[in-house]
């Protein structure tokens, strides 16, 4: 029972054999054997068959069942693909010259594409670190068997080949402008050149945005200028620079700077980057990022004084000052009354650098800051009102005046005292002249009467001129000492008067 079933499966397996090696008696394959072709390549045909000898063979192409090359004794044929119209299901037969009993062999599918392919190249990074490289990769859609080219030019140079490189991907350590393109077959078909990729070489040095001027705030309408500094670069005439911002970004330039009036679009950050002129491939790295921020506010200035009333004969301190955020880099401007629209001069005041002036003249005062240029200005200031003091009297030509005023009394007083001590002295001296006269005369009228030696008596002396003390029966007496005395002769004698 299992001797029997072996015989069988064996039996099986050789008429199997038997009728798969009639099946494969032809043999047809394709050269290049690619997976689809292009217009403008070729194909060779190749029908070989297993059993017999070739010269005695004949061979025919089918086309989608349809004769494509009739019966003769050439195996291959080579077919230049011309349009789409030649892709289809290809078959071969043979036979021999004797026989009309053909063999038939295996069908081959060919796939014809309607346009030329286009290379692609790709660049893992477009920036050639410092001391390093990067990987350029090209390739072809939808096929196979390509070999490629690669391509590099500058600015200054022409285009080249680059030798030894048909590979697939390429390691580069230069900048440059670089396309690749596909090719295959023989004689060789070439696709479209890739689209260009720009590799760059990073220098060593690091670039700087800076801020002129360098205003901690910057207010919508001023004018500021970004400049690109290369540092440890040489001179600035070796370098051109490029610039992205919030604006589009600036082509390749030879100024290292660029100057806006800044409005609402120009806030965001600003950066740049350099390279030699002589080196259009080779550049730095960008620069950090400075951040510009524009405030769409118009500051207003402030006014103040230490007092607003001028002294007499003195002056009044005025400051001028802008919010101390963005008080950087501010001159101010000074007018007087309301109307007046030109800035008062150093005839007008004192100018102090501190933004104080000191006036003077009485009036209404403004103030404003100014900078750049063009001048930035702030808002006018609130006025303040200057008024001149009305003078008051001082002490100190109180008291002279009435120092004055007391000496000229005691001088006065002093004068009256000398012409009463005058008036009086004359007093005294018509006063004896009188009293010597009327003794004598009374001397007189005594010498008429007898006298008693030795004898005193008392006469009354009136002023003639004191008639109102005599109303009052005031009177004024007069001793009168006789004394003894000899006669010489009857008409004289001689007397001592005192006078209290």
């Amino acid at each position: 029972m299992g001797a029997t079933l072996l015989c069988e499966l064996g039996l099986f397996l050789l008429c199997t054999l038997l009728c798969t090696g009639h099946a494969q008696d032809a043999v047809l394959t394709i050269q290049p054997s690619w997976s689809s072709f292009f217009t403008g390549e070729f194909v060779t045909f190749k029908c070989n068959m297993n059993k017999g000898k070739d010269s005695k063979l004949e061979y025919k192409i089918n086309k989608n069942g349809r004769e494509f090359i009739q019966y003769n004794t050439l195996k291959n044929y080579r077919l230049e693909i011309r349009s789409t119209g030649d892709s289809g299901e290809y078959q071969c037969s043979s036979r021999t010259k004797s026989s009309h009993k053909p063999k038939h062999s295996n069908t081959v599918s060919l796939t014809v594409l309607a346009h030329k392919p286009r290379a692609t190249v790709k660049a893992g990074t477009t920036i050639i670190p410092v001391g390093g490289s990067v990987t350029l990769t090209c390739s072809v859609q939808s096929s196979d068997g390509w070999k490629y080219e690669w391509f590099r030019r500058t600015q200054t140079t022409s285009e080249g080949k680059i030798r030894d490189q048909q590979n697939r991907d390429i390691r580069v350590s230069q900048g440059g402008i670089y396309s690749c393109r596909g090719t295959r077959g023989n004689p060789a078909y070439y696709t479209d050149r890739s689209d260009d990729v720009t590799i760059e070489i990073t220098f060593s040095n690091k670039v700087v945005v800076k801020q002129q001027p360098n205003w901690p705030q910057i207010f919508r309408g001023e004018t500021i200028t970004l400049t690109c500094e290369v540092q440890e670069g040489g001179e600035t005439t070796e370098w051109e620079y490029e610039w992205r911002g919030p604006r589009t970004a600036t082509q390749w330039t030879h100024n290292n700077d660029v100057t806006f009036s800044v409005s609402e679009s120009s806030s965001g950050d600003y950066m740049c980057k350099s390279r030699r002129r002589d080196d259009s491939y080779s550049s730095t790295e960008w620069s950090e990022a400075f951040t510009l921020s524009a405030s769409t506010d118009q500051p207003k200035s402030q006014i103040t004084s230490d007092m607003r009333n001028i002294p007499v004969g003195g002056n009044v301190t005025l400051t001028c000052s802008v919010n101390s955020s963005s008080s950087s880099g501010w001159k101010y401007y000074w007018y007087r009354d309301e109307n007046s629209s030109e800035p008062l001069t150093t005839q007008d005041a004192v100018f102090y650098p501190n933004g104080q002036i000191s006036v003077s003249q009485e009036g209404l005062y403004r103030c404003r800051g100014g900078r750049g240029n063009p001048v930035y200005y702030t808002e006018d200031s609130q006025s303040v009102r200057i008024d001149k003091k009305v003078p008051e009297p001082e002490r100190s030509s109180f008291l002279t005046r009435l120092i004055v005023g007391l000496l000229c009394g005691i001088l006065l007083i002093l004068l009256l005292l000398l012409l009463l001590l005058y008036v009086f002295k004359r007093s005294k001296d018509s006063f004896f002249v009188r009293t010597e006269n009327t003794n004598q005369n009374e001397i007189q009228r005594q010498n008429s009467s007898p006298l008693q030696d030795d004898a005193c008596f008392y006469e009354s002396i009136k002023d003639c001129d004191d008639t109102q003390n005599a109303e009052s029966g005031d009177f004024t007496y007069s001793l009168i000492e006789l004394k003894n005395f000899t006669m010489k002769d009857d008409s004289q004698f001689y007397t001592q008067v005192y006078y209290n």
